[in-house]
């Protein structure tokens, strides 16, 4: 196995499965939730989208090649949202960001895991980078699941395992395996009887 294949692989997967998560929280929002503050020192879904879309243009734009801090980057204006700002907006920006996310670490070979970027100035290896840049998401779509779990309240769909059903879900899992033991079970011996000789 090559490790270095391994991690970009699961790099990829670990981002898309927050973009996802994340994403399944907006669609269950209205405009109004979507825009909506908890409080005034608090941030809304579509101000972690916005933050998100910027701090993956900044990290991702040139990624081998240049700082990951854009001096064209003005993070403090992400956690700020106008009234003209519109859904559709946030989520071009939204859209921006990730694919300059998964197309810079879709180019990656595994060697260039160990070749030098900065942020900030700061040294990083790419496996940093992008270990640094997978927590921050994780970090960031935790928030806007709780937010929108939140301001959904008891109409709120599930992203994961529902609340009370661990048992069943971990019963299911559990048939499914075996039913896929069985079906392993079952084609090899068929496998085996094809292969008998006259």
């Amino acid at each position: 196995m090559n490790i270095g294949a391994a991690y970009l692989d699961e790099a990829r997967r670990s981002l898309r499965g927050h973009k996802r998560l994340a994403e399944g929280a907006f669609a269950q929002l209205s405009d109004e939730e979507f825009f909506r503050l908890p409080d005034a020192e608090s941030n809304s879904v579509a101000i972690v989208a916005k933050h998100i879309a910027g701090n993956l243009r900044s990290r991702f734009t040139d990624f081998l090649t240049s700082d990951g801090e854009k001096p064209d980057r003005h993070r403090d204006q992400e956690f700020e949202m106008t009234a003209n700002t519109k859904r559709d907006e946030v989520m071009r920006w939204w859209e921006n960001g990730w694919s300059l996310a998964f197309d810079a670490i879709g180019s990656l070979q595994p060697d260039d895991l160990e070749r030098a970027v900065t942020i900030r100035g700061e040294p990083h290896t790419v496996l940093q980078a992008i270990h640094r840049a997978t927590a921050h998401m994780a970090y960031h779509t935790g928030q806007i699941v709780f937010l929108a779990k939140h301001w959904k309240g008891a109409s709120w769909k599930s992203l994961s395992i529902p609340r009370g059903k661990s048992e069943e879900f971990n019963a299911r899992k559990v048939e499914g395996k075996t039913d896929q033991k069985s079906v392993l079970e079952k084609n090899k011996a068929d496998t085996m009887e094809r292969l008998k000789f006259p």
